[in-house]
């Protein structure tokens, strides 16, 4: 944590840290998730003294995280990522050439 943030931030920053190597990261990935979180949020609150843009006006990392949790399926379907995923899994040659519909329609033609 950089000097001079405050308790929250500490302890805001250890708990992403723990949370990050609970779902399996390394230490190194833990450590890097939760800096840049408590920094943007730090950013946000204004309690940096530079700030990037996407850090100030982009939704914040709370927010987006909840989106982004786990294999969660939003209202537009899982991920190109997911879908690539099952298609490995199943064997579906030509995948990495894929978009995301045509995943989806590779996967469905598959399950008949």
């Amino acid at each position: 944590m950089p000097a001079g943030s405050s308790s929250k931030r500490e302890r805001q920053y250890e708990h992403i840290k723990k949370s990050a190597q609970d779902r399996g990261e390394s230490t190194g990935r833990a450590k890097e998730i939760a800096a840049r979180t408590v920094n943007k949020e730090r950013a946000r609150a204004g309690e940096s003294k530079t700030a990037s843009r996407s850090s100030t006006q982009d939704m914040s990392s709370s927010k987006r995280g909840g989106q982004r949790s786990g294999n969660r399926v939003g209202s537009q379907g899982p991920t190109r990522d997911q879908l690539y995923n099952e298609a490995k899994q199943r064997g579906i040659e030509g995948r990495s050439n894929m978009n995301k519909d045509q995943l989806q329609r590779a996967l469905n033609a598959r399950k008949g």
